[in-house]
């Protein structure tokens, strides 16, 4: 099943398209990483996919009203900062919000979705501790199980495990792997390209605005790719553990 449709997306800044005629669609059960280097539109792509920046071109989640945009979409975006001290579980519960929780007095449902989100997170024991307080990786992982919370049918996360340990990198992962087991769609935006060759079902490359390749990872990761887009060389192995891609070095190319 679909649960988002992009059809030819542009996004604008003055005359020079960012997000250039962009089609996908992106099914239930799929952990979508979205790569490219720097500056190649990923940010953009989901914003603009969201609705939160004007484009042309079909968005299928843009067309939606507000409310059951925000029920069936969880959004981490890249900026981190958490505005007001409150504890943990507070801010985890305002993703209760777009099903129309009052935090003063969580339905057990709305209670339980939390008590998952912290579980998933490795939050249990920062339930009570104040959110501001918290050290930039920790802060990084209360957001995600504030989106977690919202157990929307659809994530779009702006590199979400950025700022993280390794442990965490990888349970953040497999996170997202469990999410599309149990039926959801997954896109996240990475700049790690061991961890999305890994984890990561299907690879959306892009470059200068443009989507140059869409599929399984060991086919979007290719040496000439690598070399064309990101100018590098990498070591690529198909494992008994999944793919491993570690990069070597600069390929001389400039992408």
């Amino acid at each position: 099943m679909s649960l988002l449709t992009l059809d030819a997306v542009t996004v604008l800044r003055g005359q020079c398209p960012v997000v250039d005629a962009v089609s996908l669609a992106i099914d239930a059960g799929e952990v979508v990483g979205l790569i490219g280097p720097n500056g190649a539109g990923k940010t953009t792509l989901l914003r603009g996919a969201l609705g939160l920046l004007p484009h042309t071109g079909r968005s299928s989640l843009s067309q939606m009203p507000p409310a059951a945009r925000a029920r069936h979409a969880a959004w981490l975006p890249q900026g981190r900062e958490i505005a007001w001290p409150v504890d943990v579980e507070t801010l985890v519960a305002l993703g209760r919000v777009p099903h129309g929780a009052g935090l003063s007095a969580l339905s057990a449902k709305d209670a339980a979705a939390v008590e998952r989100a912290l579980a998933r997170m490795d939050l249990g024991g920062f339930r009570k501790r104040i959110a501001t307080r918290l050290s930039g990786g920790e802060q990084a992982r209360v957001l995600l199980a504030r989106a977690l919370a919202q157990e929307a049918p659809l994530l779009l996360a702006d590199e979400p495990i950025a700022g993280l340990d390794p442990g965490h990198q990888i349970a953040t992962m497999e996170v997202f792997n469990d999410l599309a087991a149990e039926g959801c769609g997954v896109v996240v935006s990475l700049h790690d390209l061991g961890l999305a060759a890994r984890y990561c079902s299907r690879l959306v490359l892009m470059a200068a605005g443009r989507v140059v390749a869409d599929g399984p990872p060991a086919e979007v990761l290719s040496p000439d790719r690598l070399a064309a887009v990101f100018g590098i060389t990498a070591f690529l192995a198909d494992t008994a553990d999944g793919l491993v891609l570690q990069p070597l070095s600069r390929s001389g190319l400039r992408p």
